[in-house]
């Protein structure tokens, strides 16, 4: 009996040892063994011209009192996002990715997963509220005030608790290059099958809900371009909201590859979460400042106050 007891609190005592994860190892994108340098320089290009260029657009605006509307409002509003948004997990990925260590701490884990969730959903509602904002200006009706930051951190906070609620016993090598919820529940050792469906209902409901909201005001936005006589004020409407649905496009494509297939492919998801966390906040100030002459008329006024450019 008494080594019955000292094998079963010796069992115990390895449980407990076994649940206390305090790192996890991020693994990278699948099947890039060898491109590490490759994808170095690749990577470290496009975060720098995603901060340079949100940089400058904020700068733009910011600095143009012509430019202190609700619609340049919510776009330094998105410049921040951008900013932020890639910062969540491609310091991390770029240090493995020059050779060194692929460790990250549990505080860190959890972190890049709340921030990775509060920045996405709140990017998610901003874009719906840019949306309505363009009804408004497109339909003449009344506005009222939102606060997407603050739903989306109600969101990034529910499904991290979600997330590091489920005890996680020795497994901690993470098959992606940063923590998110799907990889993160694989190495958990309890049953995850209700919390997956319950995340995967969150996740894909709210993006979901927020397209409908946009397709809605678009639809509207549309209908309200048609009655304009002026085929030139027809042509600038249709030129101020197709930047923006160029964009939303951009941002919704990834998450519906991403959460709402079938079945998971983990280059695939690698792959397109890359280009969602990189390539769109990067193309985000080209695609607002190309289209938009007040917005280009302040950023060359920037950039000739930073000797980048001659005045003319």
């Amino acid at each position: 009996m008494g080594l019955e007891l000292t094998i079963l609190g010796s069992r115990v005592t390895k449980m407990r040892n076994a649940s206390v994860v305090t790192k996890f190892i991020l693994l990278g994108i699948p099947h890039t063994e060898g491109l590490e340098t490759t994808l170095f320089v690749l990577f470290l290009s496009f975060y720098i011209f995603t901060l340079m260029g949100n940089l400058l657009i904020l700068l733009a605006i910011i600095s143009s009192t012509r430019l202190h509307t609700p619609m340049y409002f919510f776009l330094c509003q998105l410049s921040v996002c951008d900013i932020f948004f890639p910062s969540v997990s491609s310091p991390k990925m770029l240090f493995y990715l020059s050779g060194n260590s692929r460790v990250i701490s549990y505080a860190g884990c959890v972190s890049q997963l709340f921030f990775y969730h509060f920045l996405g959903c709140t990017e998610c509602f901003l874009y719906t509220v840019m949306a309505y904002d363009r009804f408004v200006a497109i339909c003449c009706v009344p506005s009222w005030p939102w606060g997407t930051s603050f739903f989306g951190c109600i969101q990034a906070t529910f499904l991290t608790t979600l997330t590091f609620q489920l005890p996680y016993c020795g497994a901690n090598e993470v098959d992606y290059f940063f923590c998110d919820i799907p990889v993160m529940l694989k190495l958990a050792c309890a049953d995850t099958s209700a919390l997956e469906m319950v995340g995967f209902i969150s996740v894909g409901l709210m993006p979901l809900s927020c397209f409908l909201l946009i397709l809605t005001s678009y639809s509207c936005i549309v209908c309200s371009i048609l009655q304009i006589r002026s085929p030139e004020g027809r042509r600038r409407a249709f030129s101020t909201c197709s930047a923006h649905l160029t964009a939303i496009l951009l941002f919704f494509m990834p998450v519906v590859l991403i959460y709402l297939q079938p079945t998971p492919n983990p280059w695939l998801n690698a792959t397109v979460q890359v280009l969602n966390n990189l390539v769109t906040p990067m193309l985000n100030p080209l695609i607002y400042s190309l289209r938009n002459k007040e917005v280009k008329y302040s950023l060359r006024k920037v950039l000739q106050q930073v000797a980048f450019f001659p005045e003319k």
